[in-house]
């Protein structure tokens, strides 16, 4: 997978907007970030749960994986070449609910 596919996938979410972040392409809805191109420009950085992020890098650390910049903070960095469709759409999907769900509290 590429970020165009990223790019096709984040554009079907409901109220997507791409936009940038540190410099690279991005995907925001109601201006929160829930997913930006990592600066490698093969990786994605995705919102998720501290539980879930653990569980996914331990199940598959090919796939899923941080930097020590990402230790604290609830993200994700997905090797891109590594995902399949379905995986990347449900990636996405679980980013994009996550700051929706934010935004209604």
């Amino acid at each position: 997978m590429t970020f165009e596919t990223v790019r096709e996938i984040a554009q079907t979410l409901p109220g997507a907007e791409e936009s940038t972040s540190y410099g690279t392409p991005a995907f925001k809805v109601k201006k929160k970030l829930f997913a930006r191109q990592h600066q490698d420009g093969e990786s994605l950085v995705i919102g998720v749960d501290f539980d879930e992020r653990d569980e996914m890098m331990k199940a598959a650390p090919e796939k899923f994986y941080i930097t020590d910049h990402y230790l604290n903070y609830p993200w994700m960095l997905v090797r891109m070449s590594k995902v399949n469709r379905d995986e990347l759409r449900d990636l996405l999907m679980g980013s994009w609910r996550r700051v929706i769900g934010k935004r209604k509290s």
